[in-house]
């Protein structure tokens, strides 16, 4: 995961890995979700934080930090990567970081299918920026084993430093955990150094409760994070969704001592939304996980809207989006 010095406190963040467990069955049966609380609990969230004027610019700029920018259309080409990386490397149009009094600031990541990562790689040389690659029959999870892992293995060999993966939901559908504990294991085993995002899903899994489990097995079976969604589904990142993930996370940390970390995808797009997930991960697991290596937003136009957020501002008048295109 690529290490990112932290303005606030002037040193370089380092988790160690998260190396696993055996697969726990009684902690995966004991793992519930109340859907009318968690829903209650979600409801109330948009109210009751208010960030205004230099302090919401200020978690803008971080979200921007958290953001893995991606592209993952049928009609990608060499030359779009290499324009979403010129976007992951300059986020913010420099005259405006200017005026908010901040330098160096880059995207978490870039996202793209694993046929893409050499051009990303090539385009991000030397920037410190990390390529996530998606993987295994990524966005269905359905072609054969064997090809699912020869996919990671060619996305590590080009440089990805990290691979999002897509579990079999027929396993969680099923019930069937020590399947999704093994396939998870072989996943982050050929992953090798590049660490490893299990997306859950979350939209095809049939219940929070089954979100809750899929996330608790992932993490024993050593995901480096767990994120919510391939962003093709018909339902992607909610706030019940993340709470439920978030808190299956807490819990494997109050129980192992080892930090995963957590990335949304798919429907954030409002600046407005990012500040609402960056409360809820403030509120729920605290400050630490407010960092790239433990949160990603994975997204595309929400870093449009975040600088047109920021320029109005800076200046006091909204710009067209056409102003702030990805690439």
């Amino acid at each position: 995961m690529n290490r990112q010095t932290d303005p606030e406190t002037a040193h370089t963040l380092a988790e160690p890995r998260n190396p696993g467990t055996a697969l726990d069955m009684k902690w995966v049966a004991a793992a519930q979700a109340n859907t009318s609380a968690i829903e209650r609990r979600c409801a109330q969230l948009p109210g009751r934080r208010s960030i205004k004027k230099d302090h919401q610019a200020a978690w803008l700029l971080k979200a921007i930090s958290l953001i893995d920018l991606t592209t993952l259309s049928g009609d990608d080409t060499a030359a779009r990567v290499r324009r979403l990386c010129a976007k992951a490397r300059q986020p913010v149009r420099a005259d405006l970081l200017a005026e908010l009094g901040f330098e160096g600031l880059t995207t978490g990541a870039v996202c793209v299918y694993h046929e893409m990562v050499e051009a990303a790689v090539t385009a991000l040389n030397g920037t410190g920026i990390p390529v996530a690659a998606v993987s295994t029959g990524f966005p269905a999870g359905l072609s054969p084993f064997p090809l699912r892992l020869a996919e990671i293995d060619a996305s590590v060999a080009a440089g990805a430093e990290e691979i999002d993966i897509v579990i079999s939901r027929r396993h969680v559908l099923e019930g069937n955990w020590q399947a999704l504990y093994d396939e998870m294991k072989a996943f982050r085993e050929h992953c090798g150094e590049a660490h490893v995002k299990a997306i859950l899903a979350t939209g095809e899994l049939g219940t929070l409760r089954n979100v809750a489990r899929a996330s608790l097995v992932c993490m024993m079976a050593g995901a480096d994070f767990i994120k919510t969604s391939t962003g093709k589904e018909s339902v992607n990142a909610t706030l019940p969704v993340s709470l439920v993930m978030i808190r299956a996370i807490r819990d494997y940390y109050e129980r192992t001592g080892f930090r995963v970390g957590y990335k949304p995808a798919g429907g954030i797009s409002k600046a407005k939304d990012s500040l609402i997930y960056l409360s809820l991960i403030k509120e729920e697991l605290g400050d630490r996980w407010l960092q790239p290596d433990l949160f990603r937003f994975g997204a595309s136009s929400l870093l449009g809207d975040i600088e047109r957020q920021l320029e109005h501002h800076v200046t006091g008048a909204y710009s067209a989006a056409n102003r702030h295109a990805m690439g």
